[in-house]
């Protein structure tokens, strides 16, 4: 296919062609038209959204209906109810839909106007059947994902139409290097890959590098356990993150990009290679771009999945086909990075806050969030919560904001215990701290950290040892093992918390256990290792009496096996035997309507027979 030449008259063009039908996806009525939105996101795709997308198309073309389009869109985020569906502009939010669901929906909305109840979202029972109205968006700013879920992630024509690639014929038209620098400094962008470095200064560095050859690289080498917010923003809209590294390329004065991308990302990769593909065919990438005679391209790179890579300097050894682990800085990238060039590296949530920058300016971007961690924070919000997904919020929403007017409370009516932030390298909020701002400061100061942003939320029923001992069994593994204190303390220290669960564990062993924490975070080599102690050195500041519970032989939540009992109270239990039904051990004894039971010799200890109890009558104890 020929380059197309692109202009600002064609970008214009483009946008008045296209725009009509996204605003008609802003609930704007255009004709008596219709659109189906169904996410396209990872999630929902594992859930046979694809099939979804299909049946509609064929069973609208077979019963003939007019002015109805079916369109592929990003993560719409709320992934706990997915495959989710929306119907345009009568903006009916489906949730949880099936293949079998497809023929009621075509029949009872499409051809009766009448909305299918029974697949409307719920909340505590009653039935919210507008977007719109779902508490999980009311609260929300978007700003990165404002177009995920509105436009075919794969069409490039439906980005220009939402303002894609405006700001970068801004920047090589109507803005120098200087300006550019200055409008993204002014913003106080600071990256959202985990460290929080203010983004123009790195930016700066890049710049004023003498050089002659630079490169500009995207790392989407996601790796934090339950962590999915780059990978969701490639999937919806990979343009965003095309259009603001050429603008940082042309800022700095490079030609060459790579984007560093995980190989289990199918999706994000097959979505990036299109918009790749169809940004050089219209002289957006290449040669002479937008006619403005700035020359540069990016390369896709597939990682192998490992968690070290998320580090820079790792990243680019493994970039050069070397083995991927850290190298000790100075010098940083800005000075030495892809083949010994200066190389400015950023995250794909820094970057996709670029374009808008530029459009609508730093200082609209300072005004949101606090006044040092300015802009909005995307969360993959997990765990205990009944809305699990993707969010985005302002810098400094509290955490307890997050959990109960996003998250919609605690599954199951439970306590709130403690929030993970920062995966691996990061810590916990107690409830005691749940009105904590979640901004880069503020979770400083309560030694934990923003990280890239996972954000688990447990209940009373985790156990602190337990979650300790899960983070650091990753980091065990992912560590690269160029370093000692990573290679040798992380393992000693993961041997420490398995003695703390099997009830092998004396009060020294806490205090030894702190030290090695300590001594691991100085002398490791980069920042997996430098942070790896941090959930236990966390869940020690604020759960320390849970580990000398441990010592003293008891799991308050019940969850290490060796420290548990599983009892059935006799006072409680009604003799259905539904719990003796589902035993896999043969535990559980009685007949009839007798009370049942437990065989403390066979049993286990699973839990199962405390979800299946109708009554709540089996409990864990000592």
């Amino acid at each position: 296919m020929g380059v197309s030449s692109m202009n600002l008259a064609k970008l214009k063009e483009i946008k008045k062609k296209y725009l009509p039908e996204i605003n008609l996806r802003k609930n704007t009525p255009l004709n008596g038209k219709r659109e189906i939105l169904v996410c396209g996101g990872t999630g929902c795709h594992s859930n046979s959204s694809n099939e979804i997308i299909e049946l509609f198309k064929y069973e609208i073309k077979k019963r003939n209906i007019p002015d109805v389009s079916v369109i592929m869109v990003g993560c719409l985020g709320l992934c706990s109810k997915g495959p989710v569906i929306i119907i345009k502009p009568d903006d009916v939010f489906y949730s949880m839909a099936k293949l079998s669901d497809i023929d009621e929906i075509i029949t009872e909305h499409l051809e009766n106007n009448h909305v299918v109840e029974r697949l409307l979202y719920k909340l505590d029972g009653k039935i919210i059947p507008k977007l719109e109205e779902i508490p999980f968006y009311q609260k929300q700013k978007r700003v990165v994902l404002k177009n995920a879920g509105l436009i075919d992630p794969e069409n490039i024509n439906e980005y220009i139409a939402v303002d894609g690639y405006f700001a970068l014929y801004k920047v090589l038209f109507e803005m120098s290097r200087e300006d550019v620098l200055e409008e993204v400094k002014l913003s106080g962008l600071r990256g959202r890959g985990g460290a929080g470095f203010p983004t123009g200064k790195k930016w700066e560095m890049g710049y004023l590098s003498k050089d002659k050859i630079k490169y500009v690289a995207c790392n989407a080498d996601e790796g934090d356990p339950g962590a999915f917010m780059d990978r969701s923003i490639l999937e919806a809209t990979p343009h965003t993150i095309i259009e603001a590294m050429t603008i940082l390329a042309h800022t700095i004065g490079a030609n060459k990009g790579f984007i560093y991308i995980r190989h289990e990302y199918p999706i994000a990769i097959k979505r990036l290679e299109k918009a790749i593909s169809d940004a050089r065919n219209n002289n957006l990438l290449g040669k002479n771009i937008l006619e403005s005679g700035f020359d540069f391209d990016i390369e896709l790179r597939l990682g192998a999945g490992a968690f070290v890579c998320g580090e820079e300097t790792a990243l680019i050894n493994s970039l050069h086909s070397k083995r991927g682990e850290p190298n000790t800085r100075p010098p940083y990238p800005t000075e030495k990075g892809i083949f010994n060039h200066p190389t400015v590296l950023n995250n794909v949530e820094t970057y996709a806050n670029i374009p808008e920058i530029i459009l609508n300016g730093g200082k609209w971007f300072s005004n949101i969030g606090t006044k040092t961690s300015t802009g909005t924070k995307v969360f993959a919000l997990g765990g205990a919560v009944n809305n699990t997904g993707l969010i985005e919020v302002p810098m400094g929403t509290t955490l307890r904001e997050i959990i109960y007017d996003i998250g919609g409370g605690i599954k199951g009516n439970r306590e709130f215990k403690l929030a993970q932030t920062g995966g691996p390298s990061g810590g916990c909020i107690p409830k005691d701290l749940i009105d904590t701002p979640m901004d880069y400061e503020e979770l400083k100061k309560i030694g934990t950290m923003m990280g890239s942003g996972g954000l688990v939320i447990m209940d009373e029923t985790s156990c602190v040892v337990d979650i300790s001992k899960f983070f650091l069994d990753f980091t065990v593994s992912e560590s690269c093992g160029k370093c000692t204190p990573c290679r040798l303390g992380n393992v000693k220290l993961l041997k420490m918390l398995e003695k703390f669960q099997n009830g092998k564990a004396k009060e020294e062993d806490i205090k030894n256990m702190e030290e090695l924490c300590h001594y691991i975070k100085e002398n490791s080599l980069c920042g997996l290792g430098q942070s790896s102690p941090n959930p236990v050195l966390s869940t020690l500041t604020y759960f320390r009496e849970e580990y000398e519970s441990h010592v003293n032989g008891h799991c308050p939540s019940g969850s290490c096996k060796n420290l548990t009992t599983i009892k059935i109270l006799p006072d409680k239990c009604i003799g259905c035997g539904i719990c003796q039904k589902g035993c896999p051990a043969g535990a559980i004894q009685g007949e009839g309507r007798e009370k049942r039971v437990i065989d403390k010799d066979k049993c286990i200890r699973c839990g199962l027979c405390i979800t299946k109890c109708p009554v709540k009558a089996i409990t864990r104890g000592e």
